[in-house]
């Protein structure tokens, strides 16, 4: 059996949720996609969030969505941090062209 549960999985992920909005997660299925998600982002070698000594990467990752360590994003977060990512990476670029355009005029 899995420890902590799914249920006590999904009541800390909603923990946050405040009475009359939509829950974060409202399924098994999206604790398992959000824990394999990062025990494969511990696996390429991302940092532990928690004591995973001895303990399978999948292991890890449920202790730390249990510790609150980790958040799931909803879609509507997610799509927001994509677009604010997006937003930073071209402004570096357009500060990197400058930059570039600058050192050809010193030339």
């Amino acid at each position: 059996m899995l420890h902590p549960s799914y249920a006590d999985l999904i009541k800390v992920v909603n923990s946050g949720v405040e009475e009359g909005e939509d829950p974060v997660v409202s399924s098994r299925y999206s604790i398992v996609m959000a824990t394999s998600k990062r025990a494969r982002q511990i696996i390429a070698g991302d940092d532990e969030l928690v004591d995973g000594r001895g303990k399978k990467p999948l292991s890890v990752a449920v202790e730390e969505l249990n510790q609150g360590k980790i958040q799931i994003l909803t879609d509507e977060a997610a799509e927001s941090e994509t677009e604010v990512s997006e937003a930073e990476g071209a402004q570096e670029s357009e500060e990197a062209a400058e930059t570039e355009a600058d050192a050809a005029d010193g030339e």
